[in-house]
């Protein structure tokens, strides 16, 4: 067994979720932690919503709300769609939480200590018509790098390349298009040049990464510069310095005090455990691994500023010891949708709440499975999701489950005991058998497409077995009966290797095939008070430690087998023409 740490994004709470953000980090992490989980794994599963920087005080005042109500309101927003979803968190929390403000200035008073983080005077951008600080990811121009004509202050999205404000050519506010004004302002830099060469020498040796994220982390040490870690701010987490933390104004970078929330998190998991030293097991033993999930704009923070961090703090760590760097960092490429990016604002968009209310969980989760964005960037069109869930869902894994599930109740009224095995029977058995390895080794490499591929071929291979064995016209009972025994076993496999993709249906077909209790366990949301004292909010948790097991079960003769309803419903092809009305 392996402690195995799955650290999954943050999203944003400045509105809720659509499907292209979870496609990037909610199902590719939950597939690969329910795997780990079925395969004898401690995973640690952990993440929140990240509920600071200029994005969340720029809707709260479009909302006529304060930053802390519309962060509360979406964490509760975002919190029920991932649960409803099926993402099976250990804990899934919040950067609000006075947890998570000690945590990230305890890393940022060891960095600063070890030299990482130095002041220096640099052009901070401010409106003319409101006097107010203009952070720079709310600047947009040219890229002085490549010509990119929308660039970010902060980043350029089409090179990659870390940028200043000031050097865009013709800024302009992406709030109001009003030209910036540059005045001088002090804040701290991570010396990304001074430990430059101790990234590349980590990234160097890292092995079985996605060669895109790779390549892009090691493009981004061609231009390392440093990177300011506060900002000219009022919501945020102190910077906790004297002569700064009174400052109401300076406050942590967002993305600072992000990414320390995968460890932030994990602290508050075992202080709610009762074990308050059980996240050193994911973060301190050097056999211990961790992944990161996300989509591929984060790519920057989770292979080169989060690193570095933890560099700069593992120099002379603080009070929680060396911390481990990332084992890999597992990024997707986007989800585009009827061929245009999402746009909330041009109602290019579906939230998850609606897929869910709509086709429930498990038809997207096989759609973003099978057709994600893994590797490439991957159009979601209306049609091929209906197809897909049509063709492949309903008629070959539904279809298989409810034949078989029939035939047993209307000949036997139980699972029929085999007999003597032919050739096809075994080779059936044997392929089903095999067919753990190799979905398995697909899913520890997160290979979602090749490993449900392998599992939907298992229930494939059945029904070419049932149709060529025709139990149905078959006038010898005992070989009924084996043939049936036979395809029970194959649809029981066959679940367990779906099971990590389409967790809620997999309680079904375990139902189906006469099974009791709880197959797979699933989230819940539990309301919990801030163990220091703060508000009380909503968190995503459970309890996953009876899993099934990674590896196929006999089926017992004898056991009751009902007569089946659809696992799975048929879509009518005016879905499509529907949903691409609600698009207009």
């Amino acid at each position: 067994m392996t402690s195995i740490l799955s650290a999954v994004a943050w999203p944003y709470a400045n509105g809720p979720r659509h499907i292209g953000h979870v496609s990037g980090f909610g199902v590719p992490s939950d597939v690969f932690s329910r795997y780990l989980r079925m395969a004898g794994h401690d995973v640690l599963m952990v993440s929140g919503t990240d509920e600071h920087g200029t994005p969340i005080l720029v809707q709260a005042e479009r909302e006529g709300v304060s930053p802390r109500e519309l962060a509360d309101r979406y964490n509760r927003v975002i919190v029920e769609d991932l649960q409803g979803l099926g993402l099976s968190y250990d804990l899934f929390t919040r950067t609000t939480t006075r947890n998570h403000y000690a945590v990230a200035q305890e890393l940022f008073r060891t960095v600063h200590r070890n030299g990482y983080l130095v002041p220096r005077t640099t052009m901070g951008a401010i409106s003319p018509s409101t006097g107010r600080t203009l952070p720079d990811r709310y600047i947009e121009g040219t890229c002085p790098i490549c010509g990119y004509g929308a660039a970010r202050g902060d980043q350029c999205d089409n090179c990659g390349n870390q940028l200043d404000a000031i050097d865009l050519r013709n800024p302009h506010s992406r709030i109001n298009g009003e030209t910036p004004v540059f005045v001088e302002t002090e804040h701290f830099f991570l010396d990304l040049p001074a430990l430059a060469d101790a990234l590349g020498s980590w990234l160097q040796t890292r092995s079985g990464w996605r060669p895109n994220v790779l390549k892009f982390a090691l493009n981004l040490l061609d231009d390392v510069r440093p990177r300011a870690m506060t900002r000219d701010i009022d919501w945020g987490i102190p910077v906790p310095l004297p002569g700064w933390e009174e400052n109401a104004n300076k406050r942590l970078y967002v993305w600072f005090d992000a990414v320390i929330g995968y460890l932030s998190a994990s602290i508050e998991w075992a202080r709610r455990t009762g074990d308050p030293d059980a996240w050193r097991r994911w973060w301190c033993d050097p056999d211990a691994q961790s992944y990161y999930f996300m989509g591929k704009d984060n790519i920057t923070f989770h292979a080169q500023i989060w690193p570095a961090e933890l560099l700069g703090y593992n120099r002379t760590p603080g009070r929680y010891g060396a911390l481990n760097l990332p084992t890999e960092v597992v990024s997707s490429e986007f989800l585009t949708m009827e061929g245009r990016k999402f746009s909330s604002s041009r109602s290019v968009v579906i939230y998850v709440r609606d897929v869910l209310e709509r086709y429930g969980p498990d038809a997207l989760r096989y759609f973003i499975s099978v057709a994600g964005p893994e590797t490439q960037d991957t159009d979601f069109t209306w049609a091929e999701f209906v197809r897909r869930n049509n063709d492949e869902l309903v008629s070959t894994w539904g279809n298989l489950v409810n034949r078989t599930a029939s035939m047993i109740a209307k000949s036997f009224g139980a699972i029929p005991a085999a007999g003597q095995l032919t050739p096809a029977d075994r080779e059936l058995l044997a392929a089903s058998n095999e067919a753990f390895g190799a979905v398995g080794d697909h899913l520890r490499h997160q290979r979602l497409k090749l490993a449900i591929g392998a599992a939907m071929h298992n229930a494939a291979e059945a029904n070419q077995y049932l149709s060529q064995q025709a139990p149905w016209k078959e006038s010898d009972p005992e070989r009924k009966a084996t043939i049936l025994h036979v395809a029970a076993q194959v649809v029981a496999d066959s679940n367990r290797l779906l099971a990590p993709f389409l967790p809620h249906s997999a309680q079904r077909v375990h139902e189906a095939l006469g099974g009791t209790g709880t197959f797979l366990p699933q989230p819940e949301i539990h309301e919990v008070a801030d163990l220091d004292g703060g508000p009380s909010y909503p968190i995503i948790t459970g309890d996953y430690s009876a899993q099934p097991r990674w590896a196929s079960d006999p089926v017992v003769p004898g056991t009751p087998v009902p007569s089946p309803t659809p696992i799975f419903t048929k879509l009518a092809p005016d879905v499509v023409e529907e949903e691409l009305a609600r698009l207009g």
